[in-house]
């Protein structure tokens, strides 16, 4: 009876119950992943009524007035959202032109190192700041970049320079923003590349080396094409993400000297929204960002497809 049932199942449905019955610890450990996202992801999803009510915590969802699309006509009038969203798009476009190319570059040098101990070493110190909190890391660049005792101002006296004000003024601020930023992220970025250069046959290198192709030839004619999909792929989610502005970062970084390019959307939802408790006004421009970067990723992907390239859907 049992066989029989068994071989009545679809043939997708087998596969299934042979996989979970080999690999149930996984599924187990998959467990609580997929719960925190179903939770703090999905099941969060009704409270986006909130931009459309004139939301009080008091009264409740039921017991609020639906204002429509009156919180957004605010916002959007608002002269400090639009400097806002302008200052926010302006640096996450330096960031994605600055930051996206360096764990590219990275990787592939260190891909070229054939000494396995340095290789392994630089990647291990190279990871590393991505652990860091960003309230540390401003922590310690506050103290390097300080501009009489800094370290790195000392330095630049010493060797008859001027005292250069990294964080006390805005244009410096704004160099000292992005490159602390690559800094802190570049090493996390090279582990996808790495791996996708991994998966590049050797063959190819095999082939151009008889070619006559040299090293700097072999990355451009082999490596650049091989992870041409995963760069792609990766720079079509960093659009994505072209509205959002990271909250920890930029209070981290926090100067009332550089107000004018610190005061971001994120800043904007901490202070209109949040600590006013304008909860309708931070749910409207959550969902505003949201909405735009969706935007964004899906005209991306159709354009890299128009391009040839496999994209993400």
């Amino acid at each position: 009876m049992t066989d029989g049932k068994q071989n009545s199942l679809p043939s997708f449905l087998k596969s299934w119950k042979n996989s979970f019955k080999r690999d149930w610890q996984l599924y187990l450990l998959l467990l609580l992943p997929v719960a925190m996202v179903i939770i703090f992801k999905y099941a969060s999803y009704p409270g986006l009524r909130i931009a459309f009510l004139d939301y009080k915590p008091a009264l409740g969802y039921d017991g609020s007035k639906f204002i429509g699309f009156g919180t957004f006509q605010r916002i959007f009038k608002d002269a400090d959202f639009l400097k806002a969203l302008k200052n926010t798009l302006i640096f996450n476009f330096a960031d994605l032109i600055v930051g996206f190319p360096m764990p590219i570059i990275l990787a592939i040098l260190l891909n070229e190192i054939h000494f396995k101990r340095f290789k392994k070493l630089s990647q291990t110190i190279l990871y590393l700041p991505h652990f860091l909190s960003w309230v540390i890391v401003a922590s310690i660049f506050t103290q390097l970049l300080k501009p009489e005792t800094g370290l790195v101002n000392v330095l630049i006296t010493n060797l008859g320079g001027q005292s250069v004000p990294f964080l006390t003024e805005k244009y410096h601020w704004a160099v000292s923003y992005i490159l602390i930023a690559v800094w802190q992220g570049m090493g996390w970025g090279t582990i996808i590349y790495l791996a996708a250069i991994t998966g590049i046959n050797g063959e190819l290198y095999e082939a151009a080396t008889i070619d006559g192709a040299g090293r700097f030839g072999k990355i451009w004619h082999v490596t650049l094409p091989g992870i041409k999909g995963t760069i792609v792929t990766l720079l079509i989610m960093n659009l994505g993400r072209m509205m959002g502005s990271s909250f920890e970062r930029l209070y981290s970084f926090d100067n009332v000297m550089v107000t004018d390019f610190q005061y971001q959307l994120s800043i904007y939802i901490y202070e209109k929204g949040l600590q006013a408790g304008n909860f309708s006004m931070a749910t409207a421009v959550g969902l505003f960002q949201s909405l735009v970067g969706l935007i964004l990723v899906i005209a991306s992907d159709r354009f890299a497809k128009l391009l040839g390239e496999d994209g993400l859907m």
